[in-house]
């Protein structure tokens, strides 16, 4: 452990976080909203705490090693959650706590989605697009785009790359050199986002609420500038933008680098994990549309149709944009919509849940046990595009699953301790671990009326979930902190 070089890292790394209060003044300039004053407050305060962190170590240069790789990063995004919270904090319209601001900024950050707030329609412009911004540069990870800054000032990056990026084949690079990676990653992640930006304004969003759409959509956030989310706009036009954006989000990133590349769509088709999240969503699709019809939840088909389609679509990717009250729907679909979530997009997505490519692998795994049980005495590996997987990997999958059940019990029994009901435990658990927002219960609209100690519990499982789980335990073990 290096824990001057870590110092001057979460140092370095806030200093360039208080630059994310800047845009946000520009906003409020521009609508003369008069919300500037709490986002110079903060960007002042970040600076100097960054500074006070760094100035002291500044000359301590050294390659990291991959304990010091998580440490940073467990560090900085709860550091980043809660120096994220001070503008919200400060503002006097919403008027937040310090756990309602904390709790709003963690789930910006970590693309949850769920918020506190209640009349978004009335906040300050200025305080709408910094919800937005949270999201996006949450979104691939602030981690990332650190990777792609750092080499400059001498810190190597590849153990930061490692321990932030979600997956189980997170070691693989799309160029040789870390730097030049992070770099690939974020130049597909802003052409999607402007791309977005343009398609919600020419389907007919005001160019503000385009880019703060773009932003969350791209980065599977379900953050709005409106209470009715996209349902705000009741345009057809609009849902469909937005479930394609949510869509291409969802998928492996390194396939967008693959097909632009090659200029074909042979990596989407030859992918395993990309098939296998379009046909989930496929088969859920016909599902959800097919038992809306049966029961007539809407005049007529059409409506049936895309109101269903866009959210299983924003469910299952775990966005949480809605354009219903999904969570009144009839029978089992509200339930069915928060499991698909739990799968979630795929690995090296923007996407939360458990990621594609392992419910993939557990479901091969259940099937060659069943085959075993025929032929105990086969030899029967599993692959994954062709290729046979390592036992280590399954490993690490069902290890994961494990840790997955048991963290989720252990909160959803703390949330029930609290005095919330099952419903809305199962779903806020549900909803926070998945990175998804919406949730079930008293948590379908907003979170504003639970508890704090539930809060702070829901903001602890974002951030597992955000990194993956593994990447936050590994620090409460003994043997992480041994020599």
């Amino acid at each position: 452990m290096q824990p001057l070089v870590i110092q001057r890292i979460v140092g370095l790394l806030l200093m360039l976080f208080s630059t994310t209060m800047l845009p946000p003044v520009v906003v409020s300039l521009i609508y003369r909203d008069g919300a500037s004053h709490p986002f110079l407050l903060g960007f002042v305060v970040i600076l100097v705490m960054g500074s006070l962190l760094w100035f002291p170590v500044r000359n301590r240069r050294k390659e990291l090693r991959l304990r010091d790789g998580f440490l940073v990063v467990v560090l900085f995004w709860t550091v980043l959650g809660v120096s994220g919270a001070i503008p919200l904090a400060l503002s006097n319209i919403p008027g937040m706590s310090l756990t309602d601001a904390v709790f709003e900024s963690i789930s910006g950050l970590t693309t949850t989605g769920a918020t506190v707030i209640v009349g978004i329609d009335n906040l300050p412009h200025a305080i709408l697009f910094y919800r937005q911004q949270l999201q996006w540069l949450g979104g691939m990870g602030i981690i990332v785009l650190a990777v792609a800054i750092l080499p400059m000032l001498g810190i190597g990056g590849m153990q930061l790359y490692r321990a932030e990026t979600p997956g189980p084949m997170k070691d693989n690079k799309l160029t040789p050199r870390i730097t030049e990676t992070a770099k690939a990653l974020w130049y597909i992640y802003l052409g999607l986002t402007i791309a977005c930006a343009v398609a919600y304004w020419l389907a007919g969003m005001e160019p503000f609420d385009a880019l703060a759409h773009a932003f969350s959509t791209v980065a599977i956030g379900g953050f709005s500038t409106h209470d009715a989310s996209i349902g705000y706009f009741h345009s057809t036009a609009i849902e469909l933008v937005a479930v394609v954006f949510m869509l291409l989000s969802g998928i492996n990133f390194a396939l967008h680098f693959l097909a632009w590349r090659s200029v074909s769509i042979r990596p989407y088709l030859a992918d395993s994990e990309c098939k296998t999240y379009l046909l989930i969503l496929a088969v859920v699709s016909v599902i959800t549309v097919g038992y809306l019809h049966a029961m007539e939840t809407f005049p007529d088909f059409w409506s049936t149709l895309h109101h269903g389609l866009f959210q299983v679509v924003s469910i299952g990717t775990t966005t949480g944009f809605t354009t219903v009250q999904y969570f009144a729907w009839p029978g089992f679909l509200p339930v069915l919509l928060i499991f698909i979530s739990f799968i979630g997009g795929s690995a090296g997505s923007t996407g939360g849940g458990m990621k594609v490519i392992r419910f993939l692998l557990l479901f091969k795994q259940g099937m060659r046990e069943l085959k075993r049980l025929i032929h105990p005495t086969a030899q029967i590996p599993i692959k994954v595009g062709g290729k046979p997987l390592s036992p280590q990997v399954i490993e690490a999958v069902w290890g994961f699953f494990a840790t997955y059940v048991a963290v989720f019990s252990l909160i959803m029994l703390g949330l029930m301790m609290t005095g919330l009901d099952e419903v809305t435990a199962f779903s806020a658990v549900a909803a926070s671990l998945n990175n998804l927002g919406p949730g079930l219960g008293e948590v379908g609209l907003h979170y504003r009326d639970i508890n704090d100690a539930a809060k702070w519990m829901l903001c602890f499982a974002m951030l597992l979930g955000r990194l993956e789980i593994f990447t936050l335990l590994v620090l409460l073990t003994p043997a992480f902190w041994r020599r």
